[in-house]
């Protein structure tokens, strides 16, 4: 039941969304300008470059920005679509983890992390030199929060390809990507897909934490 409520909820939400978006396009044309997409059919479509001035170019819409209201605009478009795009991994993240393991911390990063991934991408694509600085800002910043789990890497994983996509205009692809790793997540973790022998699951379970395993019988007295 846990896993038919998360499924209609994810779908729900993927649904209201497309809608929401389809009738705002419809009552204000002009959004479709600062929609942060066609990222990807830039990255596959232009030419391979291996130098730094291909890294550093500007997504197609940022490119076409040309005052400070536009730039709020595709600027504010962008960020809710990082962070709606990533809302409903934590769902999947809430419903799934073990309760025992369950990090909330994880739960806010997943939200938080497109968001400034988001905004670093728009501030080095266009800026080399912003582009060392940040890296030695964050070289020169120790994380001491281990993850528990190999799951856990991938929901970060996931964070930061949502805020990689929208950051260079490519929201389409974060939208596809988060669809698929909801929902393949989803089956496996109804399946338990993986387990062996009917060993109990490390990572996912549905099993209430507060039920103890049965004892094990005593051996037979053989005297």
């Amino acid at each position: 039941m846990l896993a038919l409520r998360l499924f209609a909820k994810l779908t729900a939400y993927y649904v209201a969304v497309t809608a929401i978006v389809l009738i705002a396009l419809r009552l204000f044309p002009y959004l479709r300008e600062y929609m942060p997409f066609g990222g990807v059919e830039a990255l596959m479509s232009g030419p391979r470059t291996t130098g730094l001035d291909g890294m550093l170019a500007p997504s197609p819409a940022a490119a076409e920005i040309g005052n400070l209201r536009e730039s709020l605009y595709w600027l504010t478009i962008t960020i809710l679509g990082a962070l709606l795009t990533a809302l409903p991994g934590s769902w999947v993240y809430i419903a799934i983890r073990n309760p025992k393991d369950y990090d909330q911390s994880l739960v806010d990063t997943i939200i938080i992390l497109p968001i400034v991934v988001t905004s670093i991408i728009i501030i080095v694509q266009n800026s080399l030199a912003l582009a060392f600085s940040i890296a030695g800002i964050a070289a020169a910043v120790r994380f001491r929060n281990s993850l528990k789990s190999s799951g856990d890497a991938l929901f970060i994983l996931l964070a930061v390809g949502i805020g990689l996509s929208a950051g260079i205009g490519a929201l389409e692809l974060a939208i596809v990507m988060t669809i698929a790793f909801n929902y393949t997540f989803l089956i496996l973790w109804v399946t338990d897909y993986g387990d062996r022998r009917g060993l109990k699951k490390r990572y996912m379970t549905d099993c209430d934490p507060d039920v103890k395993p049965a004892a094990a019988a005593p051996p037979a007295d053989l005297t």
